[in-house]
């Protein structure tokens, strides 16, 4: 039976650590109630032993409120509409839920805004932010959102295959050290 959900909720409160920011929830993931549920994203198996947090175990409602009032790390979206893949989403999507997305950073102010894959960080900057920037590269931001630092590492989803469980790893890592200093 298909849950009633429509979309996932935020995971954030006031002065997050790190708010992880995915470009949209899965289908997978609205239906289970938790980010990154599909059991062949990446994303856990990368997270889990990257010193971003302490707490560890299985994907769930339950973990991301550990992960929230714990680690004080926060879950979000650029766009809320869920779909099956990033390509089906449209630019009404994203000209709607950037400057929410905006408005979120702002308000709960996170020391760490943290995109998943650079499509997430671009259409966040033109439809959030209305910047167009020429190049996006990995790591460290040099713009910095609502008080909050950005960090941009490869999206985690099976699509993106380009990027190893290595790869992601190590991604993970630096932000942490950035996140731990």
């Amino acid at each position: 039976m298909a849950s009633p959900r429509t979309t996932l909720p935020d995971y954030v409160d006031p002065g997050l650590r790190v708010l992880s920011v995915g470009l949209n929830p899965s289908v997978v993931s609205v239906r289970a109630g938790f980010y990154f549920a599909n059991p062949r994203n990446r994303f856990w198996r990368a997270f889990d032993g990257s010193g971003l947090a302490e707490s560890q175990g299985e994907p769930s409602r339950l973990r991301h409120r550990i992960l929230l009032e714990q680690d004080r790390i926060g879950f979000t979206d650029v766009v809320k509409r869920p779909s099956r893949q990033g390509h089906e989403l449209r630019a009404e999507d994203f000209w709607r839920d950037a400057p929410r997305l905006l408005q979120l950073i702002e308000k709960i102010r996170p020391a760490w805004a943290w995109f998943h894959g650079k499509q997430a960080y671009r259409h966040f900057l033109k439809y959030g932010l209305d910047a167009s920037p020429k190049e996006i590269r990995w790591g460290m931001q040099p713009r910095v959102v609502g008080g909050a630092r950005v960090y941009v590492t490869p999206n985690p989803s099976p699509a993106n295959a380009v990027y190893s469980l290595a790869d992601l790893r190590r991604w993970y890592r630096r932000l942490a050290r950035h996140v731990n200093a």
